[in-house]
Protein backbone atom coordinates (compact mmCIF):
# COMPACT_ATOMS: atom_id res chain seq x y z
CA UNK A 1 0.00 0.00 0.00
CA UNK A 2 1.39 3.39 -0.95
CA UNK A 3 1.76 6.09 1.66
CA UNK A 4 -1.47 8.02 2.02
CA UNK A 5 -3.67 5.18 0.72
CA UNK A 6 -6.65 4.41 2.90
CA UNK A 7 -6.78 0.87 4.25
CA UNK A 8 -9.11 -1.36 2.29
CA UNK A 9 -11.63 -3.84 3.59
CA UNK A 10 -12.96 -7.06 2.11
CA UNK A 11 -16.38 -5.92 3.33
CA UNK A 12 -18.26 -3.80 0.75
CA UNK A 13 -18.45 -0.13 1.77
CA UNK A 14 -22.25 -0.08 2.10
CA UNK A 15 -22.17 -3.20 4.30
CA UNK A 16 -19.42 -1.66 6.45
CA UNK A 17 -21.55 1.46 6.95
CA UNK A 18 -24.59 -0.68 7.89
CA UNK A 19 -22.54 -2.77 10.32
CA UNK A 20 -21.05 0.32 11.92
CA UNK A 21 -24.45 1.99 12.28
CA UNK A 22 -26.00 -1.18 13.70
CA UNK A 23 -23.12 -1.66 16.16
CA UNK A 24 -23.46 1.94 17.37
CA UNK A 25 -27.21 1.39 17.70
CA UNK A 26 -26.56 -1.72 19.79
CA UNK A 27 -24.07 0.16 21.99
CA UNK A 28 -26.73 2.80 22.61
CA UNK A 29 -28.88 0.13 24.28
CA UNK A 30 -26.29 -0.32 27.05
CA UNK A 31 -26.65 2.12 29.93
CA UNK A 32 -24.38 2.97 32.82
CA UNK A 33 -26.63 2.09 35.77
CA UNK A 34 -25.50 5.15 37.74
CA UNK A 35 -25.92 7.73 34.95
CA UNK A 36 -29.11 8.13 32.87
CA UNK A 37 -27.33 7.96 29.50
CA UNK A 38 -26.08 5.21 27.23
CA UNK A 39 -22.39 4.28 27.12
CA UNK A 40 -21.92 5.53 23.55
CA UNK A 41 -23.25 9.03 24.31
CA UNK A 42 -21.27 9.05 27.56
CA UNK A 43 -18.10 8.71 25.50
CA UNK A 44 -17.13 5.38 27.06
CA UNK A 45 -16.49 3.75 23.66
CA UNK A 46 -12.99 4.56 22.46
CA UNK A 47 -12.65 2.29 19.43
CA UNK A 48 -14.65 -0.12 17.28
CA UNK A 49 -12.68 -2.28 14.84
CA UNK A 50 -14.34 -4.52 12.26
CA UNK A 51 -12.03 -7.03 10.57
CA UNK A 52 -12.58 -8.67 7.17
CA UNK A 53 -14.32 -11.64 8.81
CA UNK A 54 -16.73 -9.25 10.59
CA UNK A 55 -15.18 -9.91 14.00
CA UNK A 56 -15.54 -6.88 16.24
CA UNK A 57 -13.02 -5.48 18.73
CA UNK A 58 -14.32 -2.80 21.07
CA UNK A 59 -12.15 -0.69 23.35
CA UNK A 60 -14.07 1.06 26.07
CA UNK A 61 -13.54 2.63 29.44
CA UNK A 62 -15.57 3.19 32.57
CA UNK A 63 -16.50 6.44 34.28
CA UNK A 64 -14.28 5.32 37.18
CA UNK A 65 -11.88 2.39 37.66
CA UNK A 66 -13.86 1.29 40.72
CA UNK A 67 -17.16 1.21 38.83
CA UNK A 68 -19.42 -1.36 40.53
CA UNK A 69 -20.37 -2.95 37.18
CA UNK A 70 -16.80 -3.15 35.85
CA UNK A 71 -17.02 -6.93 35.59
CA UNK A 72 -20.47 -6.94 34.02
CA UNK A 73 -20.43 -4.05 31.56
CA UNK A 74 -18.04 -5.69 29.05
CA UNK A 75 -20.42 -8.68 28.95
CA UNK A 76 -23.37 -6.33 28.33
CA UNK A 77 -21.42 -4.70 25.48
CA UNK A 78 -20.36 -8.06 24.03
CA UNK A 79 -23.98 -9.31 24.11
CA UNK A 80 -25.36 -6.11 22.56
CA UNK A 81 -22.81 -6.02 19.73
CA UNK A 82 -23.07 -9.78 19.24
CA UNK A 83 -26.81 -9.41 18.60
CA UNK A 84 -26.13 -7.33 15.47
CA UNK A 85 -26.93 -9.25 12.29
CA UNK A 86 -23.79 -10.25 10.42
CA UNK A 87 -21.13 -9.82 13.10
CA UNK A 88 -18.68 -12.57 13.99
CA UNK A 89 -16.87 -12.84 17.29
CA UNK A 90 -16.93 -9.85 19.63
CA UNK A 91 -14.10 -8.94 22.00
CA UNK A 92 -14.39 -6.10 24.50
CA UNK A 93 -11.35 -4.61 26.23
CA UNK A 94 -11.54 -2.17 29.13
CA UNK A 95 -8.85 0.52 28.96
CA UNK A 96 -8.14 3.44 31.27
CA UNK A 97 -5.78 5.41 29.04
CA UNK A 98 -6.86 8.03 28.33
CA UNK A 99 -8.97 8.32 31.45
CA UNK A 100 -12.63 9.17 30.92
CA UNK A 101 -13.69 12.74 31.70
CA UNK A 102 -17.17 14.31 31.52
CA UNK A 103 -16.02 16.35 28.50
CA UNK A 104 -16.23 13.12 26.45
CA UNK A 105 -20.04 13.13 26.79
CA UNK A 106 -22.18 14.15 23.83
CA UNK A 107 -24.61 17.04 24.20
CA UNK A 108 -27.40 14.43 24.43
CA UNK A 109 -25.71 12.83 27.45
CA UNK A 110 -25.03 16.22 29.04
CA UNK A 111 -28.75 17.05 28.76
CA UNK A 112 -29.67 13.64 30.21
CA UNK A 113 -27.54 14.23 33.29
CA UNK A 114 -28.75 17.82 33.68
CA UNK A 115 -25.61 19.68 32.68
CA UNK A 116 -27.52 22.13 30.48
Amino acid sequence: MAAGDAPTSAIPADELVRLTDDIIGALKTVYDPEIPADIYELGLIYKIDIDDERNIDVEMTLTAPGCPVAGEMPIWVENAVGSVDGVGQVKVAIVFDPPWTPERMSEEAQVAVGWF
